[in-house]
């Protein structure tokens, strides 16, 4: 058994002829499965339970899991697939992605210290860390997602973390993850990265020096729209040991159906993201030379202002990207979401359904922003896994119906 009690790759048996670490990522998150009770069935059992039963007092006291929120077959299965996808040695479970993202943060700060997070946080990370971290005698302060190196010149005495998000959330940016690394090890600060549209298969933040990376599997992991779930993943030990001791004082737990779902959906992780990555591009580039667009927010974009980081950092890219229109006649967004028939609008993002919404009313940024002066309304787009050419026709019907024709 391996450190998260689940089997190794039937193939890491002697003589195999595929072992672990040769496979490919695709493949090691659709072989993570154990033997269970001497027998190997393709999923895990779905335990729903809050009782475990032992025989004696030693048992009772001393094995692991004790109680059912602790995680059973299901969840220890789900734990090793993120390890695997974010090449982590420790993984904890979360309801949600804003959960996972609080339990991190506040695994590593607490009273009198000051956190630094990105100007492009998710919007519910930023209030966690505006209201409910000021709540708790912590100072947390935005920064420019674009500063890179220079992030030392924030950096105080009490200073304990830095948050960051790449891409950014609903605007896109791409920060130099490496450089803000490198300045904070130097001052003993810990790193967090939100790699929910990374996904673990697109980007690698422990590989590149962060301390812990956090995914909302409600997203892309899923994959369907019908679940919630969030993870944490370190490799150090240290920093596993307080997460662990945060989650149990909280109470947090992933509820069996959900952890289900989650690792099912990895199971076609890698081929889905092919899927949307291939149609998110060519949106993209569609909707690049529409005259009713100002910009295109796509790091895979070679006039993305962020290409180069992104090649770099990242591998691939997938179906989620931002589109800054040119300023809409009177009443013509109005006309544009009523027009459409395949895009809906609603929040959330990563199943196989193609999304839209208008961002103006919840986008939060710092006094001097670059979207301070974007040329006209900031929409978020997620392409799903229908036909292209059906999107485009939505699209274009919805553009003509946005300038009154």
């Amino acid at each position: 058994m391996d450190r998260l009690g689940v089997r190794p790759l039937p193939a890491d048996r002697e003589g195999a002829c595929v072992k672990k670490d040769e496979a490919a990522p695709e493949t090691r998150l659709i072989h993570t499965r154990a033997d269970r009770l001497g027998r190997v069935t393709v999923n895990p059992p779905l335990e729903r339970a809050s009782t475990v039963l032992f025989r004696d007092e030693a048992g009772l006291y001393g094995a692991k899991p004790t109680y059912g929120r602790m995680g059973l077959t299901v969840h220890r299965e789900l734990e090793a697939a993120m390890c695997e996808l974010e090449g982590a040695g420790h993984a904890r479970l979360a309801s949600n992605g804003l959960q996972a993202c609080a339990l991190a943060i506040a695994s590593l700060v607490s009273s009198g210290d000051h956190l630094l997070f990105t100007d492009s946080a998710y919007g519910p990370t930023a209030r966690f860390c505006e209201r409910r971290l000021k709540a708790m005698g912590v100072d947390a302060e935005r920064f420019d997602p674009r500063i890179g190196g220079e992030i030392s010149s924030l950096f105080r005495p009490n200073t304990r973390a830095v948050f960051l998000e790449a891409p950014g959330s609903l605007t896109f940016e791409i920060t130099d993850t490496p450089a803000v690394v490198a300045a904070a090890s130097q001052r003993g600060i810990r790193t967090i990265l939100d790699n929910t549209w990374g996904a673990g298969l697109l980007h690698q933040p422990l590989a590149l020096g962060v301390d812990i990376s956090v995914q909302a599997l409600t997203k892309y992991a899923v994959g369907h729209a019908d679940a919630f779930g969030g993870a944490v993943m370190t490799r150090d030990n240290g920093l596993a040991a307080r997460i662990a001791a945060a989650s149990e004082d909280w109470g947090i737990a992933l509820a069996p159906d959900d952890a289900y779902l989650a690792l099912r959906g990895l199971r076609s992780l890698y081929t889905r993201l092919k899927a949307h990555e291939a149609s998110g591009l060519e949106m993209a580039h569609w909707l690049a030379e529409r005259p009713e667009v100002a910009d295109v927010l796509h790091p895979a974009l070679p006039a993305s202002p962020d290409h180069a980081l992104w090649q770099r950092d990242f591998t691939g890219s997938n179906g989620l990207f931002g589109v800054i229109l040119n300023p809409p006649p009177e009443g013509g967004m109005e006309r544009f979401f009523s027009a459409l028939s395949l895009f809906s609008l609603g929040f959330s993002w990563g199943g196989f359904e193609s999304l839209i919404i208008p961002c103006d009313q919840q986008l939060e940024r710092m006094k001097g922003s670059w979207t301070q002066t974007r040329a006209g309304p900031l929409l978020r787009l997620h392409i799903g896994l229908e036909a292209t050419s059906d999107l485009k026709r939505d699209l274009e019907g919805a553009f003509k119906a946005l300038s009154g024709n």
